[in-house]
């Protein structure tokens, strides 16, 4: 089997590449299609946009004069004789409306007509006088004549050619293709009657672009009759509000770019529709159609305004749900639009979003399924959650500032497809593994070894690299004499104890255990796993270690043991880290300079008087620990001093000169300006009258007295 050998894990086969590929096209082709389900899906994230972002409601001048229960009530059930609707006309004009729409559709005559009640009556009497009655149809298109009134059409589909009668406005097109092939094709109409056309200033179509869930997402502003565009309610209104004539339809390859109506430009979809961007219920855009016809609503209500009639009755059936999850009348779709278009604020989904979408589906379906086949669940699963929250962050952004709406959903769906393919393969993967890696795990003590071996089987293999890493070496003093004066046995079981103890305190630093030297220990740090901070965990290791093995010691000596001290030298430095033996058998270690260096500082620590030495390359890679400079070591073998100190937490207190007097006359014998070997032999003399017993103050007095002029101590034993 084809197999990546440079490559951790599954992501090593190449069945794994070839599995989260295919996913991948798989999703792509998906998206191309567009099925229902995710369009479904992606209407669903919009409207939960819309919920939680609704438009915020800025006065314009549009207002819905509303046929509601009230008015039916008062006036009668519909529907109204046409004598009233001229009334309402008349009333809305004298109030100084601008325009005034008919979200009603007027095809049929009105059936309470006089001459249609005389073919009723048989007494000829009564039908001579109804004969000579004004017909109620002419009566409104009489009152609408000199009055800007739209009226209202009906388009469909499935019926036949249907004619277009004279309408009173032009559509001109600009663009790369003819914009008409992108519209919502109709090819029958329902037209108002031919009296009340020829005194309308405009006739628009009553039609709605609901999806497939019967919501209202989107108002066209242009649909197709036959070949030819038509306006919809809300552009005819907003056409005759200009006393403008034409329409101007600009398209590309992709669809219809924007509906140019007078001195407005609507950027619209490819289908010159826009989407609304529904605002919180406003009780003050409506005004009741009884009110009006009794003249009691304030002048300033009207006034200017953009005012389309219909009915919020249940009765009319104009009931529409929109993405708020409320039911809404037809007529406010038309005013929201209008709102939108007067306002300038407009919902788009650019031409751009769906390449992108595609783009960022299959990359992240791509990327999301190796990670998961690569890294551990937890680890792909943060990324998963990363990834989704910038997936849905930068949605809510692009919605809340620039009004795009774009589908965070579907990709969403299928990364977490992607993660939950790719870690169930990972797993199933992982347990074939095991088996092998169990006879790979004597080979290792650490803990940190164990987990890095699980995420990394690859590297079970000899040879090494290198790497910067931090040393902890601790030794046991007097172990040998106490073998010969106890019981082996039980010297043995203190030793397992105190080893046990200090493995803990090893490991919680997570430092790995290079190996044991009888009652000695090597312990690295940044090795296998890459630890930033080892210098501070090698340090923070060596005062617990200390600690502990101080307050063991004491004990036993208090139960009569013989027990000694334990002495430790931290130290850092590049090394080769690895696998060293052979291939039945090897061990994992490091080897290098640095590592020598670390016991010698612990074997330093009999001639110092101290307990624990610390290099100031560890000292560079901490914050701030109290310490007490030794001086400038040079160790057996070597040219070059080392800086070391010891911290204070390891010196007893009572014993020792305050930190302040010491480091000053240490800093008397340190290179720089203040160095002066007189002055410090006599800081060092004045301080060892108080401090006799004082290791380090002793130290450097012998050394100042017997010729001494600087920090640097060499050494000659190990």
């Amino acid at each position: 089997m084809l197999r990546f050998r440079k490559l951790p894990g599954v992501l090593g086969h190449a069945w794994a590449w070839v599995l989260v590929l295919a996913l991948s096209a798989f999703v792509l082709a998906l998206w191309l299609l567009d099925p229902i389900p995710m369009r479904g899906l992606r209407l669903a994230q919009f409207d939960q946009f819309q919920r939680w972002q609704p438009r915020s409601y800025t006065p314009v001048p549009v207002r819905v004069v509303d046929i509601d229960e009230a008015s039916l009530k008062a006036l009668g059930q519909w529907p109204w004789p046409r004598t009233r609707l001229a009334s309402l006309v008349a009333q809305l004009h004298a109030s100084g409306a601008a325009v005034i729409a008919l979200d009603l559709l007027l095809s049929e005559p009105d059936r309470t007509s006089p001459a249609a009640m005389a073919q009723l009556w048989t007494i000829p009497p009564a039908t001579d006088w109804l004969q000579r009655l004004p017909d109620h149809d002419a009566v409104l298109a009489r009152t609408m004549v000199g009055r800007s009134v739209v009226l209202g059409s009906s388009l469909s589909s499935g019926m036949g050619a249907a004619s277009l009668p004279q309408l009173p406005f032009r559509v001109v097109s600009v663009g790369a293709t003819a914009p008409q092939s992108w519209l919502h094709g109709h090819d029958a109409a329902v037209w108002p009657l031919p009296g009340l056309m020829g005194s309308a200033s405009g006739v628009g179509a009553l039609n709605f672009t609901a999806d497939s869930d019967g919501v209202v997402r989107r108002v066209p502003l242009m649909l197709q009759l036959n070949g030819q565009p038509v306006p919809t309610l809300s552009a005819e209104v907003l056409r005759v509000a200009q006393g403008t004539r034409n329409y101007l339809l600009r398209s590309t390859q992709a669809g219809v770019q924007d509906v140019r109506i007078g001195n407005l430009t609507v950027p619209t979809t490819a289908q010159a529709e826009l989407w609304l961007h529904y605002t919180a219920d406003q009780p003050g855009r409506f005004v009741s159609a009884a009110q009006v016809l009794r003249g009691t609503v304030a002048p300033e209500l009207l006034a200017g305004h953009l005012v389309l009639v219909g009915s919020s009755a249940a009765g009319l059936m104009d009931m529409r749900a929109n993405p708020l999850g409320q039911q809404m009348p037809g007529v406010l779709a038309h005013a929201l639009a209008l709102e939108q278009m007067l306002s300038g604020h407009y919902l788009q989904r650019p031409t751009w979003a769906s390449g992108l979408e595609a783009v960022v589906l299959a990359l992240g379906v791509l990327l999301l399924g190796l990670v998961a086949l690569g890294a551990s669940v937890r680890a792909a699963g943060a990324v998963l959650v990363a990834v989704l929250i910038g997936l849905w962050g930068g949605a809510w952004l692009a919605f809340v500032q620039g009004h795009w709406l774009l589908d965070a959903a579907n990709p969403s769906l299928a990364l977490v497809l992607s993660f939950g393919m790719g870690s169930g393969v990972h797993h199933w993967s992982s347990e074939r593994q095991q088996r092998w890696l169990r006879t790979a795990f004597s080979r290792y003590v650490s803990p940190n070894r164990v987990a890095h071996l699980l995420a990394h089987p690859e590297q079970l293999h000899l040879g090494g690299q290198r790497q910067v890493c931090s040393f902890v070496f601790t030794d046991l003093t007097g172990f040998t004499p106490l073998m010969e004066m106890i019981d082996p046995v039980q010297v043995v079981a203190l030793l397992n104890d105190y080893l046990e103890a200090m493995l803990v305190i090893v490991f919680k630093f997570e430092g790995t255990l290079d190996r044991f030297v009888g009652d000695a220990i090597v312990v690295l740090f940044s090795a296998p796993v890459v630890q930033r901070d080892h210098c501070q965990r090698a340090l923070d290791c060596a005062l617990e270690m200390d600690a502990f093995a101080t307050a063991y010691a004491r004990r036993l000596q208090a139960q009569g043991i013989a027990w000694g001290n334990t002495r430790i030298g931290v130290h850092c430095g590049e090394v080769i880290v690895g696998n060293f033996g052979g291939k039945a058998l090897f061990d994992y270690r490091a080897l290098g300079d640095p590592i020598n260096t670390a016991a010698r500082l612990e074997s330093v620590n009999k001639q110092l008087g101290t307990r624990v030495c610390v290099s100031q390359a560890v000292l560079d890679g901490c914050s701030a620990v109290p310490m007490r400079c030794v001086g400038r070591l040079v160790l057996k073998g070597k040219s070059l001093a080392l800086p070391v100190s010891t911290p204070l937490a390891t010196l007893d207190a009572a014993l020792c000169a305050p930190t302040p007097d010491y480091d000053a006359a240490m800093l008397l014998l340190q290179p720089g300006p203040e160095h002066d070997a007189h002055a410090a032999r006599q800081a060092f003399e004045a301080l060892a009258r108080h401090y006799p017993q004082d290791p380090l103050l002793a130290l450097h007095l012998q050394r100042l007295l017997s010729g001494a002029s600087d920090d640097v101590i060499v050494l000659t034993e190990k």
